[in-house]
C-alpha cells in the first residue's frame, strides 16, 4: 500500500499568496487520516477474517478428502467382504452338494444291500415253503400208508395180551 495515515498526517503543502485556508485544509486532512485509518483497521480486520475462513475452509477441505478416502476404503472393504462372503457361501454349498451326493450314494447302497437281502430271504422262504411241503406230504403219505393200520393193530394186540397176562 502505497499511502498511509502518516504519509497524510505529514504532507506539507507549499504557500503561495492566494491559496487554501490553512485551518480549513488541516482539518480535511484530519478528517481524512481518520477515514484513511478506519478503512486500515477495516482492511486488517477482513483480511484477517478471510485468513481464518481459508483456514477453517481448508481445515474442511482436508477433512472432506479425509471422508472421502474413508468412504473410498470403507466401500472397498465391503466389496471385499462381500466378495469373501460369495466365495465362502459357495464353499459351502459345493462341501454341502458333495455331502447330499455321499449321503445319496450311501443310501442307494443300503437300498440295494437291502433289496438283495430281501430276494435272498424271499428265495430262503420259497425254498422252506417247498421242503416244508414235501415233508408234510410224505407225512401225509405215510399216514394214508397201510402199514399205520397194521401197526396200530399189532400194538392194540400187544397191549391187550399184556394186560390179560399178568
Amino acid at each position: 500500500m502505497g499511502l498511509t495515515p502518516l504519509d497524510i498526517h505529514n504532507k506539507e503543502f507549499k504557500r503561495v499568496f492566494r491559496g487554501y485556508d490553512e485551518d480549513e485544509v488541516n482539518e480535511f486532512l484530519d478528517l481524512v487520516i481518520k477515514e484513511f485509518e478506519i478503512l486500515i483497521r477495516e482492511k486488517k480486520e477482513l483480511e484477517e477474517k478471510v485468513a481464518e475462513a481459508n483456514e477453517k475452509l481448508s481445515h474442511f477441505n482436508n477433512i472432506e478428502e479425509s471422508l472421502s478416502k474413508t468412504i473410498i476404503v470403507a466401500q472397498e472393504t465391503a466389496d471385499e467382504v462381500k466378495a469373501n462372503a460369495k466365495k465362502e457361501a459357495e464353499l459351502i454349498i459345493k462341501e454341502a452338494e458333495k455331502n447330499a451326493d455321499r449321503i445319496i450314494n450311501e443310501a442307494l447302497a443300503k437300498s440295494r444291500k437291502i433289496a438283495m437281502e430281501v430276494e435272498e430271504l424271499k428265495k430262503q422262504a420259497s425254498i422252506f415253503r417247498t421242503r416244508f411241503r414235501t415233508l408234510l406230504e410224505a407225512q401225509l403219505e405215510m399216514l394214508e400208508n397201510d402199514d399205520w393200520d397194521k401197526l396200530a393193530k399189532s400194538e392194540y394186540n400187544e397191549l391187550e395180551e399184556r394186560r390179560v397176562s399178568p
